[in-house]
């Protein structure tokens, strides 16, 4: 497992818990107490640690190497049900932008999001995680095929930003993420959508307007990164730190400003420290929002989704 800087006084704490229980197992000396005690300052350096995390420190901790990404939920939520769709029946299939067909117990779904790659190669594969047109186009195909068969939406949130290169901008990037974020608020099957690692800029919010927004606990949603952020005010990245605080990004932020509707606690360390919790964490998450949409008209569900986001911000008419 990879550690990020604050994280080394855990490391440190791990390793000499583990030399001690080999020294354990491989003499017979008794290190049981020593164990314990060593156990004991590592469950209260995790818990000062990750309790009091700065903002920039939940950005790395959203981009922490082993964090499941959207695929994963995916397939931890669906198991062998999940149908993959490709295709923006216009140009191509766009690999950074990943839809289909998936249940949760016998309720049927249509997934969206955006996939990050595991390696360089796959990374390469999937854009890093950063869509072009197509893959908003795509996302609006499935969106309309939800809407006509009334399947609900859920769409996960973790991309670092659309593409931003030159042909992206010749097909259109800007005109496909204000297209989705047009017709997302007029859907009519419920959207429930999850911040599950970073939410950077119209590219997170291209599939990001839903009835239910909820954010896990150590991800980030904001108009821009950090990084730059500092390179427009500071023409530096050095200060990427106080840009993260001034941002106000985080989860905790997001909530008391009223931009999402709930934060989905992870397991102590981080969604990648205990994946099948985050997982089912997730899916509780999802199935609660559900039950809670699943009566409403179209007609409710629009007006409520539309009187949501008219009411974000402030503003002198």
């Amino acid at each position: 497992m990879e550690y990020l800087e604050f994280e080394l006084p855990i490391k440190e704490l791990e390793d000499q818990l583990q030399k001690c229980k080999v020294i354990g197992e491989e003499s017979e000396v008794d290190v049981t107490e020593t164990c314990a005690q060593i156990a004991l300052k590592l469950k209260e350096a995790q818990k000062n640690i990750y309790k009091n995390l700065t903002a920039w420190q939940r950005v790395q901790m959203s981009r922490h190497p082993d964090r499941p990404y959207t695929l994963d939920y995916i397939k931890a939520l669906c198991g062998e049900s999940f149908l993959e769709l490709h295709g923006d029946r216009s140009f191509k299939d766009d690999k950074a932008m990943i839809g289909g067909l998936g249940k949760i117990g016998d309720q049927s779904y249509m997934f969206i999001g955006q996939q990050k790659g595991y390696n360089t190669k796959t990374r390469q594969y999937r854009n890093f995680g950063m869509a072009n047109p197509e893959g908003y186009r795509k996302a609006l195909r499935l969106m309309k095929s939800a809407e006509k068969f009334g399947i609900p939406v859920v769409t996960l949130l973790d991309t670092p930003g659309a593409y931003p290169g030159l042909e992206a901008e010749e097909r259109g990037q800007g005109e496909a993420i204000a297209r989705n974020i047009l017709e997302m608020a007029r859907l009519k099957v419920p959207i429930i959508t999850i911040v599950v690692g970073e939410g950077a800029s119209g590219g997170a919010l291209g599939i990001g307007v839903g009835d239910r927004v909820l954010m896990l606990e150590n991800t980030w949603y904001s108009v821009i990164s950090p990084e730059s952020c500092s390179s427009i005010l500071w023409r530096s990245w050095e200060y990427k730190e106080q840009a993260a605080e001034a941002l106000k990004l985080t989860a905790i932020d997001m909530k008391k400003l009223k931009l999402v509707d709930e934060i989905i606690k992870e397991p102590l360390g981080g969604a990648h420290r205990n994946r099948e919790k985050t997982f089912l964490a997730v899916r509780n998450a999802i199935s609660k929002s559900f039950d809670q949409l699943k009566n409403l008209s179209p007609k409710d569900l629009v007006s409520q989704r539309m009187e949501k986001y008219t009411q974000m911000g402030v503003y002198k008419g």
